[in-house]
């Protein structure tokens, strides 16, 4: 059995170690954080990731233990709560995925790790990689607990501050967006069940069920460099970025308290120049291609990764060829959603209330249209 060491147990790092342990690697994860401890806040994944995610075995569970929008509807609204236009998302797969999946970030990572759990692959917590070489017998890798051991392949899903990109490609760095993004989760009222999207001044202001019980609401927002709030003024300081909206989000807004679960994040993006491998060690997912949110495809591209990187591997050509091609494959796919994502934040940060107006009076004869030229470039991309 050939050997994997998965660095990062997020989303790429889950997603990479089932799909090699599910073609006879022998896989082995390890994880910085000295505890199973995720964002609690929500994700969705459009069906193009959710039918990766099948591949892996993990559609299903990830579908029970969220809330799945079959009909793949996206009501768009202006910060008041009018009506703008409905967009419908795609089924993608065979049978079609759900449109949209709404979920708890801690409820994804419960599932993989359970899937983890059930094909026997170990999970190393509060380790990482302090230093590592290679040679023809492959890489040889020392950690922080102070065991050592030798791979014939290393894969680094360690996320935005990959400290594995950091050890083999130092001149790699986050850049920030210019963005601040913030998560609050509340308890869902049952007529409440289609993504929303409201579209203020240079701002916008998402709702999403997560689960029968829960949803959460998700802003985006300029912010200048190096912004910083106090965990303890989330709560007040989230109020008081969105406090011109109305409509069906006010409820939400209104009841942000110190109990709820807030999170703010600023968002950076990595947009790293190929190759994405060095000999027998490749980065995916955010430590090599983390994009901004615009365009909701974040997961998705991290489980896509893994499974297309699995598939590559079994033809059983030399690692180092199959993680060129792997690059070649992937980084149009990803740099043609950072592009897009670009576009959407810096339409959705407009400033200017006339051309805030006309943006607003275009998107019904427009939406649905951009939409689906993305998913139609994103599958050609693909494939």
């Amino acid at each position: 059995m050939k050997k994997v060491l998965i660095v990062g147990a997020g989303i790429a790092g889950c997603s990479a170690a089932l799909a090699l342990a599910q073609r006879g690697w022998q896989v082995e994860v390890i994880e910085k954080q000295p505890q199973w401890r995720f964002q609690s806040s929500g994700i969705f994944v459009y069906s193009n990731g959710l039918d990766h995610f099948r591949q892996i075995g993990a559609m299903q569970d990830l579908v029970e233990a969220g809330f799945p929008i079959a009909s793949g509807r996206n009501v768009y609204l202006d910060q008041d709560g009018r009506h703008l236009v409905d967009v419908v998302y795609p089924s993608l797969g065979s049978p079609p995925a759900p449109a949209i999946l709404g979920i708890k970030r801690a409820e994804m990572h419960r599932v993989l790790s359970g899937r983890l759990d059930a094909l026997g692959v170990p999970v190393r917590l509060g380790t990482t990689v302090l230093s590592l070489r290679q040679d023809e017998g492959g890489a040889h890798v020392r950690f922080s607990d102070g065991g050592e051991a030798s791979f014939d392949l290393v894969v680094g899903a360690d996320g935005i501050r990959s400290g594995l990109r950091a050890l083999l490609w130092p001149e790699v760095q986050p850049t920030y967006s210019g963005f601040g993004v913030w998560r609050s989760v509340h308890p869902r009222p049952p007529a409440l069940v289609d993504k929303i999207m409201m579209m203020g001044l240079g701002k916008r202001l998402g709702i999403m069920p997560i689960s029968p019980e829960r949803l959460y609401i998700f802003g985006t927002v300029a912010q200048p460099r190096d912004t910083w709030f106090d965990p303890a003024s989330w709560p007040e300081t989230m109020r008081a970025s969105f406090a011109e909206f109305g409509g069906p989000v006010r409820p939400f807004l209104d009841e942000i308290s110190p109990d709820t679960e807030v999170l703010y994040t600023a968002v950076e993006e990595v947009v790293m120049p190929l190759p994405w491998h060095q000999g027998r060690v490749v980065l995916i997912g955010d430590a090599a291609h983390a994009s901004t949110p615009f365009m909701g495809q974040g997961g998705a591209l991290a489980v896509q990764d893994a499974v297309v990187l699995a598939r590559l591997l079994e033809d059983g050509a030399p690692v180092p060829a199959v993680l060129a091609r792997f690059g070649e494959r992937r980084a149009p796919v990803c740099r043609f959603v950072q592009e897009a994502s670009h576009r959407v934040g810096r339409a959705g940060a407009e400033q200017d209330p006339a051309r805030h107006a006309q943006a607003l009076q275009a998107l019904p004869a427009s939406a649905q249209a951009h939409v689906d030229d993305f998913y139609r470039q994103l599958h050609t991309l693909s494939h």
